[in-house]
């Protein structure tokens, strides 16, 4: 299994729940997919796209189970991110884990390995 991440602000993860579905934050809307991260690239992710928001969730998936939709897509410096073309189903995540906001200004990450 590969575990893939979604790092997403607490609030559109629970309208997400509630509605039964994750059409995706407003960054995957405007790219025409969701984004997600390897277990590698889930903290330079959060770096660079969510420094300082605290109140988010991180969500690991099985990257099989989302099927043909995913893609392994070439981003920063070449490295392949996995994309997924189309809606995402809450209860398609493994878990979800607080993401919280160490006093440096970084998040705190939980284990991601498994």
């Amino acid at each position: 299994m590969t575990l893939i991440f979604k790092i997403v602000p607490r609030s559109l993860w629970q309208t997400a729940v509630d509605h039964g579905v994750f059409p995706g934050a407003p960054v995957d809307l405007a790219d025409g997919f969701i984004h997600f991260s390897t277990a590698e690239q889930a903290r330079e992710t959060a770096s660079k796209h969510f420094a300082g928001q605290s109140d988010l969730l991180l969500a690991a998936f099985d990257a099989e189970s989302l099927g043909e939709a995913l893609k392994w897509e070439p981003s920063r410096g070449g490295a392949l991110f996995p994309h997924l073309y189309g809606k995402l189903a809450p209860a398609a995540a493994l878990w979800v884990r607080e993401l919280p906001l160490a006093p440096d200004g970084t998040h705190t990450f939980p284990e991601i390995d498994r």
